[in-house]
């Protein structure tokens, strides 16, 4: 591990102990989130930026295999997409994996205030889950529409469409969890319910 991450843990993990003796909730929020964003970034490379790449490769792949309109070569990190003209490869990178997205969302439940330790669990493994389904449905919709129309539409699909696909469903994860509460708060409450249904039904 790099020692500026360890240094830089330690004077944050400081930091936040200050703000909470203090009492200070908003700037406890604001350093803890922006701190953990930093800190699991700087971490992801390369081992979680590799797992993420190849789960989205791989649920491309089941897709594309289904719908024969794409192929995966895992070892690459390539999709070959096949269009009436000519094949189009798309390289699914760094900033194709959902690292980002994944670990700002992760920060912002960890420190968001009005969530007990339980809650923040389970909004944490939503939130990755969701944004990475989301994150496979944007390229899904590049290759669907890279598919049909041509390679001439590969720009178009890759930078506008799919892009505005994936952040308005991301948009859709915040407004629910952080901003419109008594959904999340439902949603939580409905999942434990059913859990304790389930593990009743076992006893």
């Amino acid at each position: 591990m790099n020692v500026y991450i360890i240094v830089g843990t330690i004077i944050w993990l400081y930091v936040l102990s200050v703000l909470k003796r203090s009492k200070l909730s908003a700037f406890f929020f604001i350093v803890g989130s922006g701190g953990l964003f930093f800190i699991l970034i700087a971490l992801s490379d390369p081992y979680w930026v590799w797992f993420f790449t190849h789960a989205v490769l791989h649920g491309i792949g089941w897709l594309g295999g289904l719908t024969h309109m794409s192929t995966i070569m895992p070892k690459y990190g390539l999709v070959s997409i096949s269009n009436p003209t000519s094949p189009v490869m798309m390289s699914i990178d760094y900033e194709c994996s959902g690292i980002i997205e994944t670990t700002a969302f992760i920060s912002l439940a960890v420190f968001y205030p009005l969530f007990n330790k339980f809650e923040k669990v389970f909004f944490v493994l939503w939130g990755i889950l969701w944004i990475y389904l989301a994150n496979v449905i944007r390229l899904m919709t590049v290759i669907t529409i890279t598919h049909f129309g041509g390679g001439n539409l590969f720009f178009l699909a890759h930078s506008v469409i799919g892009r505005m696909v994936f952040y308005v469903l991301v948009i859709v994860l915040y407004y629910n969890v952080f901003t419109y509460s008594q959904i999340s708060h439902s949603l939580y409450n409905n999942f434990k319910a059913r859990m304790h249904r389930i593990r009743f039904r076992r006893e």
